[in-house]
């Protein structure tokens, strides 16, 4: 670890205790094709399972891509897909 690195955790602490240590996000541009892919996703996950197809990331990818022209991986799809369901946006693709 670099002296730099300990002193700014240590002038953090100082200034707002144990709060000011917690991780937070970190600043740049929103997630782009995440925010597209899910604009897509959320309603056709959304529609009670005996009628929906068995939607796999695959598959999602796909319908992603036709329905907005976006292209996101396999890995990119995912995490948005665990984040939504971590915020009580709903079940993923289980």
């Amino acid at each position: 670890m670099r002296e730099d690195t300990v002193r700014f955790w240590r002038s953090n602490f100082m200034s707002g205790r144990v709060d000011a240590l917690r991780a937070r996000v970190a600043p740049g541009p929103a997630a782009m094709k995440s925010q597209a892919a899910l604009r897509v996703v959320a309603p056709l996950l959304e529609e009670p399972v005996a009628d929906r197809p068995n939607w796999t990331i695959a598959r999602l990818r796909a319908e992603i891509e036709a329905q907005s022209g976006v292209c996101i991986s396999r890995s990119q799809l995912s995490k948005a897909l665990r984040k939504k369901s971590s915020v009580g946006g709903g079940r993923g693709t289980a």
